[in-house]
């Protein structure tokens, strides 16, 4: 008990001091509530979004939670018309958006929407059930079923296109991750293709029902994909899944929370300070968070921060040019 002690009356404190730095906020132009943009459910990105959707909502004494939607390109349609406050994005939805380049709203230069804070890497995996016999990209047959999640989400939108350069033919299904997952196992889909925060529950859950493969990019495989998109490296670790024996190779993209840049600034700002003081709770919504802090700010050269969330990364020490800020 005397060890615990301590840490008590620190996470005790920790709480006073964030309730009374929000109880002096200014709210008197703060919105009654709020709606956080996901994606589907079964995906990462509904977990992370309402579990981050109700701890903001405790944390600032708001109503919020999360709403499911097609993923990261319909939020950005969302939050810039101002149906949604919040919303969940990946950066190369998030460089068509602001370019006119959405397949949502071809022409639309998407200018509400403003950065608040880096979540975690999106990586592009692939698997298939073990029985099927496939076990690396070249195995997939001509004419595969593969799933590739909600349409227009970041997986619809790059995935299919990443496959086809590496010579692969299939047809494409479209639908929720855990939908797709059922019919993965029910024998109506050979491969599902994800983008989407590991651990990805739906695959989490397969790997529980059946046994699973989880199939990695070979290093040509790698390299034509590095070069032909706007992805990076990253590696999947063998302890993501029960089924991975060593650590698999694959490709990313950043993942940021987006908001409306025309919310209040003291808004904006009292919600990043709660996100990004409290990464233990925001790693107790989803693992993925380890990476939901200020230094990954940097992996944000697409949109405008909002003000709100500029004002607490200057205070804290983290730069941010004034180019990038709303």
């Amino acid at each position: 008990m005397r060890n615990m002690m301590p840490k008590t009356i620190a996470l005790l404190a920790g709480s006073a001091l964030l309730a009374a730095g929000t109880a002096h906020a200014d709210r008197s132009d703060w919105p009654n509530n709020f709606t956080v943009g996901t994606a589907s459910q079964g995906g990462t990105y509904f977990v992370y979004g309402s579990g981050w959707a109700n701890f903001i909502a405790d944390e600032l004494d708001v109503s919020g939670g999360g709403e499911v939607t097609g993923g990261p390109t319909q939020n950005l349609a969302l939050v810039h018309s101002g149906d949604m406050a919040f919303g969940l994005t990946t950066m190369g939805p998030a460089s068509d958006a602001v370019n006119g380049q959405s397949p949502l709203a071809p022409g639309l230069v998407m200018d509400n929407v403003c950065a608040l804070f880096p979540m975690y890497e999106t990586p592009f995996s692939i698997a298939a059930l073990a029985s099927s016999g496939i076990e690396s990209i070249s195995d997939i047959p001509d004419g595969a079923r593969i799933g590739f999640g909600p349409a227009a989400s970041t997986s619809d939108t790059y995935f299919p296109a990443i496959l086809e350069t590496l010579g692969v033919d299939f047809n494409r299904r479209n639908g929720g991750w855990s939908d797709l997952g059922g019919q993965l196992q029910d024998g109506l889909l050979d491969v599902i293709a994800f983008a989407a925060g590991i651990p990805i529950p739906a695959v989490s859950q397969l790997e529980v029902q059946t046994n699973v493969n989880i199939i990695e990019f070979t290093e040509d495989e790698l390299a034509t994909v590095l070069e032909n998109f706007p992805v990076a490296e990253f590696t999947i670790p063998a302890s993501t899944y029960t089924t991975l024996e060593e650590d698999a190779r694959a490709v990313s993209m950043w993942n940021f929370a987006i908001a409306g840049c025309d919310l209040p600034e003291d808004f904006v700002y009292e919600v990043t300070k709660a996100t990004m003081e409290n990464n233990e709770r925001m790693r107790s919504v989803h693992r993925s968070a380890e990476t939901t802090i200020p230094e990954n700010i940097v992996h944000n050269t697409v949109l405008p921060f909002h003000p709100g969330a500029a004002r607490w990364y200057e205070e804290n020490g983290y730069e941010i040019a004034d180019d990038m800020i709303n």
